[in-house]
């Protein structure tokens, strides 16, 4: 219990995040302090990974700031259950989310994969040759789980546009 006593309250108190010290810091400072008369990093290392409490795994997330985030999350999510303005969407209405990853590295492979099999895992070539970063648009039919998707050299309203062509050409 002291050891992970000592992994909650070491960082905070060096001004530190709690993933910044390791298990051989923490080792260090159970000796220094008394705490043990010597430990290996492993052991600390075992006994943090087999507590409950583990302050340093953490996953970031961003608090709704807009006055409005609920009444407007509302809307979309009513959308996703084919509600519009609190009436049920007819059968020729679609609900199409678009978004962008931008700068996704393009890469080449000098000879193709072999597929996996029975028993082998997938073969893929260790080397690569840089294609220079693109811009993946994507649309997602909500309702038919099916993506829409181009890749571009740039973002920007005429990639945009080029993507809402594509999905406005595609019979639902």
């Amino acid at each position: 219990m002291e050891i992970n006593a000592l992994a909650c309250e070491l960082p905070p108190r060096h001004g530190l995040p709690f993933s910044r010290l390791s298990h051989a810091d923490i080792a260090r400072e159970a000796v220094k302090q008394g705490i043990v008369a010597s430990i290996s990093n492993t052991t600390v290392w075992r006994w943090l990974s087999a507590d409950a409490i583990k302050p340093w795994r953490h996953r970031s997330w961003i608090f709704p700031r807009e006055p409005c985030f609920q009444e407007k999350a509302g809307r979309v999510l009513d959308l996703y259950h084919r509600i519009c303005a609190g009436k049920p969407l007819r059968d020729d209405e679609y609900v199409i989310c678009a978004d962008e990853k931008t700068s996704v590295q393009a890469r080449r492979r000098p000879h193709p994969g072999k597929a996996p099999a029975p028993g082998k895992t997938r073969l893929v070539e260790f080397e690569y040759q840089r294609g220079g970063a693109l811009a993946y648009l994507a649309a997602w039919d909500v309702h038919r789980a099916k993506v829409l998707g181009r890749g571009e050299r740039t973002t920007g309203i005429d990639a945009y546009h080029r993507l809402v062509d594509q999905v406005m050409q595609q019979e639902p």
